[in-house]
């Protein structure tokens, strides 16, 4: 019976956790949509990039009192209605305030809606980001990743969505090992794995579709560096590197 509440409860987790991946940084000054572009890629990531009402609530917040000057983002056109983010990410959601007809390349976003502007504009003031993830180029063990994360960052990452993979992704091509410990661990004792934030594995990337689950040995999960980085199940003494959460700014 303690099991199946269990269970209950986190399967009710999935539908009601949201991961927050990016700090958003209003800034202050006015540039044209390259040199906003240079300026957030030499102080912070790069020019914000939004995926969902989650960050476009956040970025709402850094820009509340910033007037009536618009305020650029990290969207621009390639092409004809090719539109991309400033760090290459897929076009997932959008707010636009009128079509896509217009010939203007880059866009500023005012009172909460996108408009075309050209991008050597040089009235609007912008917004970057920052990633709350890093890579740490160390060979440990899944407990010692553990414990490193949470002393010097806060914590394992937890990949509970496509898009957090989509960030693991481009992480893990840097790393010295073939594979990369992530927050996820097996419990034997109730036959499910779970992250370390507390939540049911949902959202999942399995390199197999029969996880290894056996209980010979503490298992743990981690991604592969190569490919098309999916995850792995792995004894937790194997050493690996590992991806971080951390502090906010």
């Amino acid at each position: 019976m303690a099991q199946t509440l269990y269970l209950r409860l986190l399967i009710a987790l999935c539908s009601l956790s949201e991961c927050i991946h990016r700090r958003y940084h209003y800034i202050n000054m006015t540039m044209n949509w390259t040199e906003a572009q240079s300026y957030c890629r030499e102080h912070y990531a790069d020019l914000a990039t939004v995926d969902n009402m989650n960050d476009m609530k956040q970025l709402m917040n850094q820009v509340n009192n910033s007037g009536n000057i618009g305020v650029w983002i990290g969207l621009n056109n390639i092409g004809v209605y090719k539109w991309k983010w400033s760090m290459g990410d897929p076009v997932n959601y959008t707010n636009w305030e009128s079509d896509l007809n217009g010939q203007d390349n880059c866009v500023f976003m005012k009172f909460g809606k996108w408009h075309h502007q050209h991008c050597k504009q040089r009235d609007s003031t912008f917004i970057c980001y920052n990633d709350k993830l890093v890579l740490i180029n160390k060979s440990l063990s899944w407990s010692d990743a553990l414990t490193y994360c949470r002393q010097y960052h806060v914590d394992l990452v937890s990949v509970d969505s496509e898009e957090i993979q989509r960030w693991v992704s481009v992480l893990v091509k840097k790393a010295s090992t073939p594979e990369v410990w992530l927050g996820l661990r097996h419990s034997c004792a109730l036959g499910v794995w779970f992250w370390m934030n507390g939540q049911m594995v949902c959202y999942q990337n399995w390199v197999n579709s029969t996880v290894d689950k056996s209980c010979d040995t503490v298992r743990s999960g981690a991604v592969q560096s190569g490919g098309d980085q999916r995850w792995i199940s792995l004894p937790q003494t194997e050493l690996r590197n590992f991806i971080c959460i951390k502090y906010e700014d």
